[in-house]
């Protein structure tokens, strides 16, 4: 019998309990979780908060969410929130997520969770004391794609896992997003791009460990280019590179000694939309496996902490707290190497 794919076992989104969120920021990724919520999900956003009231109007009524708040303690104390979604850039992750769990509301916190392991730290020893939630919102971890690559390579059908491959760029410099370019909200490829190939590398793995960096930096010293090697506990290899300064089809592989497997298909390796392919060692493709649905991928996380919640679990399965310290703690390394710190972060 030939080998072939684990099935997914990620329960459907739509079955979830419903829970009322509110969105920190409404910015472009905060677009993307309202759509996920509202057509995804049996849960709702009930209000928004800006520190802007315009902004925060603006997004409300595009998205149809009842309340929008001028300030974000106006939005972490409306009693009718349940959860926060905090989606303002890196450099404010920490201080928003510790506002909203000191106003006794759990957290579903963007990528990167914050900017450095230290921050990271605190905001869940805050959770911790506090008995409440608080979870990554590295959405490719929760999909079922990742579940069938973590289902296959446990039941042996890879071999040893010996090499995880994964690139992540796209054109976002010099001429996109400003926060992309600014030291001071935490800019620069590594935390918005490459935390997705080291997530996948961390999922692939169990850790990453003797991280070796090298890269390129912007005119105002955030990372252009960050390319590295680690090794998982296992002793798998992951190569891994990111850049905001050019575009690449973002692909990623995972090479065992009986098989690999190939991410790309159908989208970038860390898409709702990604196929995953079985393939033996003479290029052979053995099986595959194509997502049924393919769109508003954030759906899968909003349900995975409305479950956590309803069970009382003060972190997800797909990215419990360790996986999160692992990620952040090898970010940090790859920043020292290169030379990026943001203001603040030396002492």
């Amino acid at each position: 019998m030939a080998p072939s794919l684990a099935a997914p076992a990620v329960p459907d989104p739509m079955d979830a309990p419903a829970v009322r969120w509110g969105v920190l920021g409404p910015g472009g990724i905060a677009t993307t979780f309202a759509q996920a919520v509202r057509h995804g999900t049996r849960s709702s956003v009930v209000a928004v908060g800006s520190r802007s009231a315009d902004r925060a109007a603006e997004f409300a009524a595009r998205h149809e969410v009842p309340r929008a708040h001028g300030s974000y303690e106006e939005l972490v104390a409306d009693p009718d929130v349940e959860a926060v979604y905090v989606a303002s850039p890196h450099s404010e992750h920490h201080a928003h997520a510790l506002l909203a769990l000191r106003a006794g509301k759990p957290v579903l916190v963007e990528k990167a969770f914050t900017r450095n392991l230290r921050e990271a730290d605190e905001v869940l020893a805050e959770a911790r004391s506090r008995g409440l939630l608080a979870a990554e919102a590295m959405w490719s971890r929760y999909l079922p794609s990742y579940d069938v690559v973590r289902r296959t390579i446990d039941a042996g059908t890879l071999g040893d896992v010996l090499l995880v491959d994964a690139d992540h760029a796209q054109l976002l410099w010099p001429d996109g997003p400003a926060r992309l370019s600014q030291p001071e909200l935490a800019g620069g490829a590594m935390l918005d791009l490459g935390v997705y190939v080291t997530a996948f590398a961390d999922h692939v793995l169990g850790g990453l460990d003797d991280v070796r960096a090298t890269g390129t930096l912007s005119d105002l010293g955030v990372d252009v280019t960050s390319a590295f090697t680690a090794r998982g506990p296992s002793g798998g290899v992951a190569q891994l590179w990111c850049s905001m300064g050019a575009a690449t089809s973002c692909r990623a592989r995972v090479v065992g000694t009986a098989a690999r497997l190939e991410l790309d298909e159908g989208g970038s390796f860390y898409g709702s939309a990604c196929h995953v392919r079985l393939v033996g060692p003479d290029g052979t493709v053995l099986d595959e496996w194509v997502p049924e649905v393919p769109d508003h991928g954030f759906r899968f996380q909003v349900a995975e902490v409305a479950r956590a919640l309803e069970a009382g679990r003060l972190e997800t399965w797909s990215v419990p707290w360790a996986a999160t310290r692992r990620v952040m703690g090898a970010m940090d390394e790859v920043r020292r190497q290169v030379g990026v710190v943001y203001p603040g972060e030396d002492g």
